[in-house]
């Protein structure tokens, strides 16, 4: 069993590796290639061994997923010449080091229980739209304006109520974002991070599983293994029910849960898009006064 895992990680090593030599011109590693036709896209294995200082044979082993053991200062020097950033060369490290583990089964789905006064939190950030999300973007908890302002998503079963699944696979998000050739190529650059370093988990094979199934755009931007997911700071929004909008956009880390973050949206009180986000709060379906969350579960009115 741990032979089949290792190889499986070292696989997933050579994936990485592959993919951002594909992805990096000779011009951009600082190399200097004649006219004519290359027929390698990017760098070539010979070329990336090179630059890295290491042999070919051993960067053919590492690609291939044979050699799961590199030193620190092989992903370095392989770092420096496929000029990673910080994220992509910690990417790097991280799935090294899972390689080497030999992990030998896949870690269970995290639990999607949204502690009450997580719930209460969102209620209070009213009419600002904001929602709990598990780390494979499932939404767990949300206020009114955190629902309404996905244009459409209400009408999903809330166990289906998914951002990426949203903006892969909903009619409505191509309209709803002007740059959305840009949020999904964010998209799915975080659920690669994430999956790169744990790819048996269930609550992410499944979900990269029907949206490579189901949606071409997916598994496009999914070949390419960008792990670099920037987000920006504002997210513009042609919403059908209040217009165009633009809104600050923030993603808070919620300490000692499995992966789960709060997503804010904020606009200047008094401005067009905070009058937007009031009729939108006031008009999206209000709880029950009655309703309770239900602590066992993770469970409320506002919440999957």
């Amino acid at each position: 069993m741990a032979s089949t895992s290792a190889h499986s990680e070292g696989a997933e090593l050579g994936r990485y590796l592959r993919a951002r030599r594909t992805q990096t011109s000779p011009a951009h590693a600082g190399l200097t290639v004649g006219t004519g036709i290359r027929r390698t896209p990017g760098l070539r294995r010979e070329e990336l061994a090179t630059l890295a200082g290491i042999s070919i044979d051993y960067y053919v082993r590492l690609e291939r997923g044979k050699e799961t053991r590199p030193s620190p200062a092989v992903l370095d020097s392989l770092a420096r010449a496929l000029r990673m950033d910080d994220q992509e060369h910690q990417h790097l490290r991280e799935l090294a080091a899972r390689a080497a583990r030999y992990a030998s089964e896949p870690p269970p789905a995290p639990a999607r229980t949204v502690r009450p006064h997580l719930r209460l939190l969102l209620e209070s950030l009213r009419p600002n739209p904001a929602y709990v999300i598990s780390r494979s973007m499932d939404l767990l908890a949300w206020n009114p304006g955190g629902l309404a302002l996905y244009a459409g998503l209400g009408d999903w079963p809330a166990k289906h109520r998914n951002l990426a699944r949203y903006l892969f696979l909903h009619p409505a998000a191509r309209d709803l974002f002007p740059d959305w050739d840009r949020q999904i190529t964010g998209c799915v650059a975080r659920l690669r991070a994430i999956a790169g370093t744990a790819p048996d988990a269930p609550d992410l094979t499944n979900l990269v599983g029907e949206l490579l199934l189901k949606s071409p755009d997916f598994a496009g931007l999914w070949e390419r293994y960008e792990v670099t997911g920037r987000k920006p700071a504002h997210k513009t929004f042609q919403h059908p029910q209040v217009g165009t909008i633009t809104l600050t956009a923030q993603s808070l880390h919620v300490e000692g849960t499995p992966g789960q973050r709060i997503g804010v949206y904020t606009a200047e009180p008094g401005s067009p898009a905070h009058d937007a986000l009031l009729l939108l709060d006031m008009s999206a379906p209000q709880p029950p006064r009655s309703s309770r969350p239900a602590e066992d579960t993770g469970r409320s009115l506002h919440s999957g």
